[in-house]
């Protein structure tokens, strides 16, 4: 099904409000850098959670989700661990309540606050910049070219033809791509964050309405069928035992080859190892992406909770209405669907398959504006980082501390511009730097999580510890990759029993070792961070952990400060939150493929841990 008139129109009246709002809030965003950038601290919570779980609603997330949810089923409600999804949990119970108390524009100026201002400080301040910017640029680059990819399917055929014959083939999704990040481009930089977050709530509202009736044409042709005779045994429960199990062979015997080619089969080990990295990312605290800067933007840290809480809470039941309405359409069509590509099937075809296939005129334009939104609301986020640490962490640290307000203006916006233009040319030359800039991007995330565990939870730990884990763990995450590109694949040679799409996951460990011993190491080689630094860190930020020296020192000037003894708490509030996020993205797949009474008692979950999390969390909550 190509567009119809009705569905350009829809598409062409949202693009034009994403236009209004970034003229609209223009004037707001330019009073000075804290309002482009923050919002200036005065957006609710309950707006930028709607914006930071729009932004988490991607498309090329939903396509993997509908694929890994039409061949495990509820199991699959387990993989994106890998991410993982319940960091959202220890933000919410005390990482974002942590990181606003610093009331800082970046996570780069938040070295400041914790390691000071000296050599090492400057060193672990520009490492942060680098991460954040690489990062940045990975998602901009190559996010619009999937958007192209996929938008493209849906064009009139006359449209892609003038392209084609203008550009090339080659160049038919570059040019939708381009098309649309303009249009975020001129939002998010005129506006700044007001901006990006008034589009985002209209947004999440799109790609909620559109999830609802998904679910519904779904549940709808299922009809009175029951689910468990289309599947295969297991496929319909989220519990497993140390294999998988699943076999599709008398059913759909193509999916048996995408389960091995997955490498999920030994699904208990691979369950232990996702969880044992997804808790010690989700303690590190966030990366410096647009999560960090939306809890950055709360007007105060019990707000910052509040908002990472509210993102799972919106995000999971209207995001897995979609998924599994499509999941589900692709199991009653499979037959129908035209999954290949080239001579393979690519199972990640479904969401677009299933859209040609069963979303009438009008709802059409709706979903693919969502899809568009979703995809928008993750670029323009990611873009407002980047110019937030270009203009705070390189323009006014290095080049002009003194900048006025138009020229820190003037630096927003050229830093805006040039990081687009930059990643639509690296986008253009993929070929030739994809594999450069993923390697460098997974080298980065590798070394994150040592040095980002303690500069929370250890006093002794400072600033040259810090840069060498994090210098440390770049070098080896950069091992596999640079000796494969000499002839050799060390990652197979270390797990040849694994597939080779999880191997990195078991290389994980080494990573984090290595970079460990770098951040000790490192860290008894120089002196403890200036004291006064310290104690202004402890008594302002709170954390619990292994600070007694300062904690001493905080209670012996000010007998009536109150040392943070919430970690008991907050480890039970987060057993029982992950608990609650788990069913809340388990309860709209027992909706959809109508197990009631598995619906009745997932339900049940919710309900008991949000009752418990009110008393223990939410009541408790303070600045």
């Amino acid at each position: 099904m190509k567009l119809h008139v009705i569905d350009l129109i829809l598409i062409g009246l949202y693009l034009s409000f994403t236009v209004f709002i970034g003229f609209y809030m223009k004037k707001r965003a330019e009073k000075d850098k804290s309002a482009y950038l923050l919002g200036g601290n005065k957006l609710p919570w309950y707006m930028l959670g709607l914006s930071n779980a729009s932004g988490m609603f991607d498309i090329s997330g939903t396509m993997w989700l509908v694929t890994i949810g039409f061949v495990y089923g509820l199991k699959s409600i387990w993989l994106p661990w890998l991410w993982p999804v319940f960091n959202q949990i220890f933000l919410m119970v005390y990482l974002s309540v942590w990181l606003r108390r610093s009331n800082v524009t970046t996570g780069a100026e938040w070295i400041g606050t914790r390691f000071g201002s000296g050599s090492g400080a400057k060193l672990s301040h520009n490492i942060v910049v680098v991460f954040a910017l690489l990062g940045c640029l990975g998602f901009l680059a190559y996010g619009f070219i999937g958007l192209g990819k996929f938008i493209m399917i849906f064009m009139p055929e006359a449209w892609n033809s003038g392209i084609t014959a203008a550009l090339g083939a080659e160049y038919v999704p570059h040019f939708y791509g381009v098309i649309f990040t303009l249009f975020a481009v001129l939002y998010a930089i005129l506006g700044g964050m007001n901006s990006i977050v008034w589009a985002d709530v209209v947004q999440y509202t799109i790609m909620t309405i559109s999830a609802i009736v998904i679910a519904i044409i779904a549940m709808v042709k299922l009809g009175n069928v029951d689910i468990a005779t289309l599947v295969p045994e297991g496929w319909g429960s989220p519990f497993f035992g140390k294999r998988l199990d699943m076999d599709w062979s008398t059913i759909i015997p193509e999916v048996n080859k995408k389960i091995a080619e997955d490498g999920y089969q030994l699904f208990s080990l691979f369950f232990w190892m996702m969880v044992m990295k997804g808790i010690l990312v989700s303690v590190a605290g966030p990366a410096p992406n647009y999560d960090m800067q939306k809890i950055l933007a709360t007007k105060s840290p019990k707000e910052a909770a509040k908002m990472s809480g509210f993102v799972s809470v919106v995000l999971m039941p209207s995001r897995y209405l979609m998924i599994a309405g499509f999941a589900l359409l692709g199991i009653l069509f499979y037959d129908n669907l035209n999954l290949m590509v080239g001579d393979k099937i690519d199972f990640e075809q479904i969401l677009p398959s299933a859209i040609n296939q069963f979303v009438p005129v009008g709802l059409l334009g709706l979903l693919l504006a969502g899809l568009l939104a979703a995809f928008m609301s993750t670029f323009a986020g990611t873009l407002n980082a980047a110019q937030a640490y270009i203009t705070n962490d390189i323009y006014l640290k290095y080049i002009k501390p003194d900048a006025s307000n138009k020229q820190i203006r003037t630096s927003n916006y050229t830093a805006g511009i040039v990081t687009v233009i930059v990643s639509i040319i690296l986008g253009f030359f993929a070929k030739n730097v994809n594999q450069v800039l993923q390697i460098l991007v997974s080298a980065l995330w590798g070394s994150y999580m040592a040095s980002n565990i303690l500069k929370w939870y250890w006093w002794r730990f400072n600033a040259q510890g810090y840069f060498w884990g994090m210098l440390i763990g770049i070098l080896v995450g950069l091992m596999p990759y640079i000796s494969a590109a000499l002839g050799f694949d060390m990652l197979e040679a270390l797990f040849p029993n694994h597939a080779a799409s999880i191997r990195i996951l078991y290389f994980f460990p080494i990573i984090l070792v290595t970079s460990m011993i770098a951040c000790v190491l490192g860290t008894f080689l120089h002196g403890p961070t200036e004291n006064e630094v310290l104690v202004n860190f402890y008594k302002n930020v709170k954390p619990w952990g292994f600070w007694k020296p300062i904690k001493e020192q905080v209670m012996a000037a000010d007998s009536t400060f109150k040392p943070n003894k919430n970690f008991g708490m907050n480890m039970f509030n987060i057993a029982i939150g992950i608990i609650g996020q788990t069913a809340l993205v388990a309860l709209p797949f027992y909706l959809v493929i109508k197990m009631n009474m598995h619906l009745l008692v997932t339900a049940g979950i919710v309900v008991v841990c949000m009752i418990i999390m009110k008393r223990t969390w939410w009541d408790r909550l303070e600045n």
